[in-house]
């Protein structure tokens, strides 16, 4: 009889210790937040994206003092494939790593000391955060190590692996690609400039453009910029005027639209070439002959952005090409305008220049 209480007070005592070992989170769990192609926000709702970091505030909040301590550290890898090359893929990681680590700095209040963080160019647009926890022994377990002597041998191999651990932890954190402060992170709420002051590539996806010089003439200019990826923008800048003066017989009048594509170089993405079209109509009269047509042209472009500030740069840039206007000749005769004959004319040079302020809108 004493031997059947034994056994199953035994048995009772195993059910018992399993039973909260079952409700644990697995020993090693990835949760993975998706991102939007060619974009480094993280948005919370998309693609369960708020699911998988209720999942992972959970745990976190269950294992704080093991993170805080740095006994359990968060394993965050970045992935990219939607630059134009290995860097650019690497810088869009590199945010992406940053918005998920901020969220948790700022929901769970941990530190940079607590992430050990690698970015990778490939593979998809996600990043994934990775959870060691240290299986933890049962009451029972531990009973039958000191039945068996083993619990003083075993405790020191735990020692000795969590040791190697952290001297793993530390040369990883050391090869990290990422090394960002806590002051560095951009809540997820910010804008895409926030993200060029971490990354340092000066990228953008719409701004409102003026050309200084236009306006300095009194002909208003204005323009839409469309970066659809850190490398390549279009954009479109359109002019107009019309002044009269000396009782009419002075006139300077034009219309122009002006259509660009821009390849941005250089690590930062502030250098750029491209090739611009330009067509309109004028109408110059200031001497005694007026003139009066269409012109169009193009050429190739080359420029800088010189940045302000996080929403304001300005833009360098001049065009070299060919510029063709077929016009008419005219005098005004007792307020009375006389053709004096057509005329047509092309132009190799310079074909547009500017100084334009860039306003970055988002």
């Amino acid at each position: 009889m004493n031997r059947i209480r034994k056994i199953t007070l035994t048995g009772l005592l195993l059910l018992f210790a399993l039973l909260p070992l079952a409700a644990q989170e697995k020993p090693d769990t990835v949760y993975t937040f998706r991102f939007v192609t060619d974009k480094d926000m993280f948005y919370v709702p998309f693609s369960g994206n708020d699911k998988e970091l209720a999942r992972l505030e959970e745990c976190v909040e269950r294992y704080r003092q093991d993170i805080l301590a740095g006994k359990i550290p968060l394993h965050v890898d970045g992935w990219c494939t939607a630059g134009e090359s290995e860097a650019d893929n690497l810088a869009m990681a590199k945010v992406r790593s940053n918005r998920v680590k901020s969220e948790l700095i700022i929901r769970q209040e941990l530190t940079e000391a607590c992430f050990v963080t690698k970015n990778h160019s490939g593979s998809g647009d996600y990043v994934t955060v990775r959870i060691s926890v240290p299986k933890v022994a049962t009451a029972a377990q531990k009973d039958e190590r000191q039945q068996d002597g083993q619990e003083s041998a075993d405790t020191q191999q735990e020692q000795r692996e969590t040791e190697e651990s952290r001297f793993v932890a530390e040369q990883i954190r050391a090869d990290s690609m990422v090394v960002v402060h806590p002051e560095a992170y951009v809540p997820a709420e910010t804008t895409g400039t926030a993200a060029e002051e971490t990354s340092g590539t000066d990228s953008y996806t719409l701004s409102l453009r003026a050309n200084l010089l236009r306006w300095a003439t009194l002909t208003p200019d204005l323009g839409l910029e469309w970066r659809i990826s850190p490398s390549w923008g279009i954009l479109v800048n359109g002019s107009w005027t019309s002044w009269s003066w000396n009782d009419k017989d002075r006139r300077y009048a034009l219309w122009e639209v002006m259509p660009e594509v821009r390849w941005y170089m250089g690590k930062e993405k502030r250098g750029y070439l491209g090739a611009m079209y330009k067509a309109g109509q004028f109408n110059y009269k200031f001497s005694a002959t007026g003139k009066q047509g269409d012109l169009m042209g193009g050429g190739i472009t080359g420029g800088y952005q010189l940045r302000l500030n996080k929403a304001l740069s300005l833009d360098f840039s001049v065009a070299i090409g060919c510029l063709h206007a077929d016009y008419k000749k005219y005098e005004v005769i007792d307020g009375v305008r006389v053709h004096r004959g057509n005329d047509t004319k092309n132009w190799w040079g310079p074909v547009n220049a500017g100084v334009t302020l860039v306003w970055k809108i988002y």
